[in-house]
């Protein structure tokens, strides 16, 4: 294909090895990808490329082009936390649950200046990471969170803590400037979409924190502004034994039957975690089409996730970080390799099955399937024409890289985050050669070292 000189491409990027990550998992060696108003208008070989009109060339020898991964459930807010609940647990029995009782009053005692720090810095930190897509947990202050998101160039969903209820698991309470009326909680979720519904990569999504902490009347109401609004709405799902026991105490099912029998479990509804999933469970899941989210990085720390199962019968499910809390690292590729151990480790070993789940199917679930989790299959998630420039440029000339017999297997075995060059978010290059282009990252680092001191120390009296 040659573009005519008046619709020539804004940018051609070639000689890289392309790993398209579409259903045929297709690689081209010596490939080259053309961009036009932010979408891919083309991709084939570099040979054919050089013959091409372009506003501009881009020369990726010695690297691999990638679609940019997917953070299905991260939290934002608790950026300025990383690291700090570990060296509670050091000095001190940590108490449990520890969103209860360190993550959330992080967060309350959080200004919105301070939230919109955090976010910069998280936004920051995924776009090194090669993170070009995130869908917020649900934090305070989300505007602040959508500002950050806007000016860093990466395309995602925005989301606000919504608590109703204050008595959480064990009778303790979560503090009480988290907690909204049924009808305030209901207003500020539907207000939100509203407000964010025009922009091109940023939106918002309705959200239920758990079902500990929020009403049925609220659930009910959430699940049927989504229907209205046609959004998603992000919670937490099966995460804990406390919430089973929680679900059958109070209504005599467990998490996912509940929602289920008042309506919600829906594609409407987005489940972050989803660890403690019976075989019924699953079957709801297939049956009612709800999204789903593995958190790799602490979801073995609970029980057994059923991640392979679920994406081979079809289920929505994308790869997250849950957070810099969890393991310290936005980091997409190592949330992958952790997937990959896991399953075998839970899915595989047992049974003598030598490959539960391969590292390449793995990384199908981190790009194209974050991208159904979260609405956007159409869109991006992998390197096909008509699909949005959300792309990776990654080092693949590494000593831990070489030789590169398959480009997919380098992909999905050897690159990390730091591997990762430049990225692209609609068309637009927002990190080249490791500098983000959209963000005074020096600045930002000084604004945290003279301001995390007095948040942390306000953090420390607060659950002291």
């Amino acid at each position: 294909m040659l573009f005519p000189s008046d619709a020539a491409p804004d940018l051609i990027i070639h000689g890289c090895a392309i790993v398209t990550m579409d259903d045929a998992a297709t690689v081209i060696r010596d490939g080259a990808i053309a961009i036009r108003d932010g979408r891919i208008a083309w991709l084939g070989n570099a040979e054919t490329a050089a013959r091409m009109p372009a506003k501009r060339k881009l020369d990726a020898r010695g690297q691999i082009a990638l679609p940019g991964m997917i953070d299905a459930h991260v939290h934002t807010a608790q950026q300025l936390l990383r690291g700090r609940v570990a060296a509670i647990g050091r000095t001190r029995a940590l108490r449990h649950p520890t969103w209860k009782n360190y993550l959330v009053p992080f967060e309350s005692l959080l200004t919105a200046d301070e939230v919109y720090l955090s976010a910069r810095f998280a936004f920051a930190n995924m776009i090194e990471v090669g993170t070009t897509c995130f869908a917020e947990a649900g934090g305070p202050f989300p505007d602040e969170i959508g500002r950050a998101a806007v000016e860093s160039g990466l395309r995602g969903f925005i989301a606000l803590s919504t608590i109703d209820q204050n008595a959480a698991a064990g009778g303790a309470s979560v503090p009480a400037g988290m907690v909204m009326r049924s009808d305030e909680a209901l207003e500020r979720n539907v207000d939100l979409v509203t407000r964010w519904r025009d922009h091109p990569r940023v939106k918002a999504w309705l959200a239920l924190r758990q079902i500990l902490v929020c009403s049925p009347e609220l659930i009910s109401g959430i699940s049927e502004a989504a229907h209205n609004l046609n959004t998603k709405i992000h919670t937490h799902l099966c995460e804990g034994v406390y919430e089973i026991d929680y679900a059958a105490e109070k209504f005599g099912r467990r998490p996912a039957e509940y929602l289920a029998d008042l309506g919600v479990l829906s594609p409407h509804l987005h489940c972050a975690h989803s660890i403690l999933l019976s075989p019924g469970d699953v079957d709801l899941y297939a049956r009612h089409r709800p999204s789903a989210c593995h958190c790799a990085f602490n979801n073995y720390q609970v029980g057994f996730p059923r991640l392979a199962e679920m994406w081979r019968r079809g289920i929505d499910i994308g790869l997250g970080t849950d957070g810099p809390v969890a393991w310290s690292s936005l980091d997409m590729f190592q949330v992958a390799h952790q997937a990959r151990i896991g399953q075998q480790a839970v899915a595989g070993a047992p049974w003598a099955v030598r490959s539960a789940i391969s590292s390449e199917e793995v990384l199908a679930v981190a790009t194209r399937g974050g991208a159904r989790a979260l609405g956007l299959a159409d869109t991006i998630g992998s390197i096909e024409q008509g699909k949005a420039a959300d792309l990776l440029l990654c080092e693949a000339n590494g000593l831990d890289q070489l030789p590169m017999a398959d480009p997919l297997f380098t992909a999905a075995c050897s690159i990390i985050g730091r591997d990762v060059r430049t990225v692209f978010v609609n068309g637009e290059m927002i990190m080249k050669d490791r500098e983000i282009l959209t963000m005074d990252v020096e600045a930002l680092r000084a604004e945290l070292t003279t301001r995390l001191p007095g948040i942390l120390d306000r953090f420390e009296r607060l659950v002291a």
